[in-house]
């Protein structure tokens, strides 16, 4: 079988090597990967970035999709042949977050999906239904889940309520995508107008070219009435006082990327004033992830896929991120 290895932090490093397949254990289960998903933070687990201690050789990418091939004893549950994907922590199963939880994820403390066969705990693992295609699946366990998790933290979305999202990126489309679906109104950001017009097609219902309009929280205040209820905050320290200043009454900031950076001064009062809320958040549980599924499959959600590339162009394709050129996500083909 072929797998993608990291023996040392540096896209260049990346190289595609061929391994007898694996058996699984107790409790495990291996599967054959048809396709992978690339997030932000791959990126900076290859660049070294991430976790700069990080145990090396490694194979990269928490997302993955494909068919059970092999069950090892004791694992329930699952058979051969069942279409899954991978989970992004494989020991946080249900409930809010804990240390124990979060400590070990896919493609990072434990191998990740970027090969043909690989070993996965069963319970690391979620069913996915036969009308969903692995492609789609792939992009589910990390941008999919965090989205569902942010709009289930600013205490249920609806109709009357407006979501402001943060670029276009796979977190952000998600966001929008399932928003629209619990019937709220979204408004959209992005420097890119043909982009802008992407997001306005797949459903957005205002959209605002941040660099054209720099007070662009100001205007999605006014756009939302008096507030938007939820920003799903992508970008970080940098956003975050327009984010603040978009927010609406007892509204919601899920803050859960660094794009634009890690610290800033902030006017605390724009939060306390709105008797606002800013909660931090990662990715989401394997409970979490089993219900967006279901959501996903059961609303015929299409997540929306920038482009597919092979294996092989993975290091091209994670490099490329870096640019913000993408419309969603990128999906490598195994």
């Amino acid at each position: 079988m072929k797998i993608v290895e990291l023996p040392r932090f540096g896209i260049a490093n990346l190289t595609v090597q061929e391994r007898d397949v694996p058996k699984p254990g107790p409790g495990e289960v291996l599967v054959c990967l048809k396709a992978a998903s690339l997030n932000y933070r791959d990126l900076l687990i290859v660049q070294g970035f991430y976790k700069p201690d990080l145990p090396l050789p490694l194979i990269p990418l928490s997302d993955g999709a494909g068919e059970v091939a092999a069950l090892g004893e004791g694992v329930t549950g699952l058979k051969v042949g069942q279409r899954v994907a991978t989970v992004f922590f494989q020991s946080w199963q249900e409930g809010p977050p804990s240390l124990p939880g979060i400590t070990r994820s896919t493609g990072c403390e434990a191998p990740g999906a970027l090969t043909q066969y690989g070993i996965f705990p069963a319970t690391a693992l979620v069913p996915v239904p036969d009308t969903m295609d692995f492609a789609a699946a792939a992009t589910l366990p990390c941008a999919g889940v965090t989205a569902w998790r942010a709009l289930q933290l600013a205490g249920g979305v609806g109709p009357g309520d407006t979501v402001l999202v943060l670029g276009t990126g796979g977190v952000a489309l998600f966001a929008l995508q399932i928003a629209k679906a619990f019937g709220a109104s979204v408004i959209a950001t992005s420097s890119s107008d043909e982009k802008l017009a992407r997001a306005k097609a797949l459903g957005a219902d205002h959209t605002i070219n941040y660099k054209a309009t720099p007070e662009w929280g100001k205007a999605a205040f006014g756009m939302a009435g008096l507030g938007v209820k939820l920003v799903v905050e992508t970008a970080g320290a940098g956003t975050l006082a327009q984010s603040i200043g978009a927010l609406g009454w007892n509204g919601h900031i899920s803050l859960l990327g660094s794009l634009s950076g890690f610290s800033t001064e902030l006017n605390v009062l724009g939060l306390v004033g709105k008797n606002a809320h800013l909660h931090g958040l990662t990715v989401g549980s394997r409970a979490d992830q089993v219900a967006l599924t279901q959501f996903v499959a059961g609303r015929g959600l299409k997540p929306v896929i920038d482009r597919r590339v092979p294996m092989v162009e993975v290091g091209a394709a994670l490099g490329s991120l870096a640019e913000g050129k993408h419309f969603g996500k990128v999906v490598i083909d195994i």
